[in-house]
């Protein structure tokens, strides 16, 4: 049975509304689990967690410009560090004093920049193929798949588009796929298709700004913290020689890779299961 989901819409400092998913009891005696999902991604990438954990309280957002949020005519309000204000903001509106974070991707980063603005937050943090290295040939490939508009004609046209796009990931039937395609695209009410975000999100990302910010300093933020990090072993964006050095910087930090999966695992992989379980079972 699917666990309860509870939606809302959080109004920002700027005006905007950001969407949120709110599963589980939120009188459940456990810290909550915050969802933060990858850069163009949406909530209902934690709805497998939230029904694996529950009755245990998840809540995760849809940044500005991605799924139910508001679009910006503005790029600049899709910075960065405008996500990470509009992440306290939602975490302060729904009574989120404390949690554990588990980021995905461009969510880690987030994770690690709340351990520097609100580091009283974060009792543990799960970094979901990422780190504070990104190769730039692997960030500039999503960066350009990002920002280009989709208009699949079909379910499984734009199921084999994401095949094409993440060849790795550790999906394995057509159905799997179409599932999949289902949490990156949208319906609109002409019964055409279209990517569930605005493709500009992706203009903030070419600021010098954003090239020159050192990721480093934020992870030494989390070496205070509990975490846990899953690495895909044939990912584009995590790479060997960054896992150790995080494990060198970060001693206590766990790692499981997954060897044969590319960025980023669903977390609904087996071994990733099993490891998030225990995990979680600390708080």
């Amino acid at each position: 049975m699917p666990v309860q989901c509870r939606e809302r819409f959080v109004t920002v400092r700027s005006g905007a509304r950001v969407f949120t998913a709110d599963w589980g009891d939120p009188m459940d005696p456990r810290l909550p689990i915050l969802g933060l999902p990858g850069f163009a991604r949406n909530v209902k990438d934690f709805a497998h967690v939230a029904e694996a954990i529950a009755p245990r309280r998840l809540v995760s957002l849809d940044y500005r410009g991605r799924g139910r949020s508001d679009y910006e005519e503005d790029p600049a309000n899709y910075a960065p560090s405008v996500i990470v204000d509009d992440v306290r903001a939602v975490m302060t509106a729904l009574g989120l004093h404390k949690v554990v974070a588990i980021g995905t991707s461009f969510g880690g980063i987030v994770a690690m920049a709340l351990a520097v603005t609100a580091p009283t937050s974060l009792a543990g943090v799960v970094l979901n193929d990422i780190g504070p290295h990104i190769p730039k040939d692997g960030g500039n490939y999503l960066i350009e798949a990002m920002g280009r508009e989709r208009r699949p004609a079909t379910w499984k046209d734009a199921a084999a588009e994401m095949h094409a796009i993440l060849p790795a990931l550790s999906l394995r039937t057509e159905e799997e796929w179409i599932a999949f395609a289902k949490t990156t695209y949208r319906e609109e009410p002409d019964g055409t298709l279209r990517q569930d975000w605005d493709t500009a999100i992706v203009k903030p990302l070419a600021h010098p700004e954003s090239a020159e910010a050192d990721l480093w300093a934020l992870f030494a933020a989390l070496t205070v913290v509990p975490t846990l990090a899953f690495h895909g072993g044939q990912s584009i964006v995590l790479d060997a020689e960054t896992t150790a050095e995080m494990r060198r910087r970060h001693p206590t930090m766990e790692l499981v890779t997954l060897p044969d999966v590319g960025h980023a695992p669903t977390l609904d992989e087996p071994p990733a299961r099993a490891a998030l379980e225990r995990f979680l079972a600390r708080f």
